[in-house]
C-alpha cells in the first residue's frame, strides 16, 4: 500500500502468491523498504526481522584450484634422455619419449623396460 508503483514490491508479492515464500535476500530488501514507512506498526517489522534471523545464511564454497590431470615424473624423463644421449636412434626410447611428452601415462611395464635399458647403456 505504501509503494503502489514499486516494481520490486509488486514482483515480491507475485512471487509470494506463486511460491508461498520469499528468500532471505528478498525479505531483507522488503524489510529495508518497510523500515522507511513512517506509520507502520513496529510489530510487523519485528516479525519480518525474526523471520529473516531464523532463515539460514547460505555461503558458496570457494572454487578449488585446478590441478593438472597428469604430473610428469622427472626421473622417467631423465632415464629417457640418458638412453637417447647414448643411442639417439633407439626406437623404443623415442616412442616412450613422445608418449612422455604428450602427457600420457607410462605403464609399469614400460617403466621397467626403461630401467632395463638404463642398465644396458650404463655399462
Amino acid at each position: 500500500m505504501a509503494f503502489p508503483v514499486s516494481s520490486f514490491i509488486i514482483s515480491l508479492y507475485k512471487q509470494y502468491q506463486q511460491r508461498g515464500s520469499l528468500s532471505k535476500k528478498q525479505l531483507q530488501g522488503l524489510y529495508s523498504k518497510a523500515s522507511k514507512i513512517e506509520n507502520l506498526a513496529p510489530g510487523k517489522l519485528a516479525a519480518v526481522e525474526a523471520i529473516i534471523k531464523r532463515m539460514p545464511t547460505r555461503f558458496k564454497s570457494a572454487i578449488p584450484e585446478n590441478k593438472p590431470l597428469y604430473e610428469k615424473d622427472e626421473a622417467t624423463g631423465e632415464m629417457i634422455d640418458f638412453i637417447l644421449t647414448k643411442n639417439p636412434s633407439h626406437k623404443r626410447a623415442l616412442f616412450l619419449k613422445t608418449k612422455f611428452n604428450n602427457n600420457e601415462t607410462l605403464s609399469p611395464a614400460e617403466i621397467s623396460e626403461l630401467k632395463k635399458f638404463m642398465q644396458v647403456f650404463s655399462k
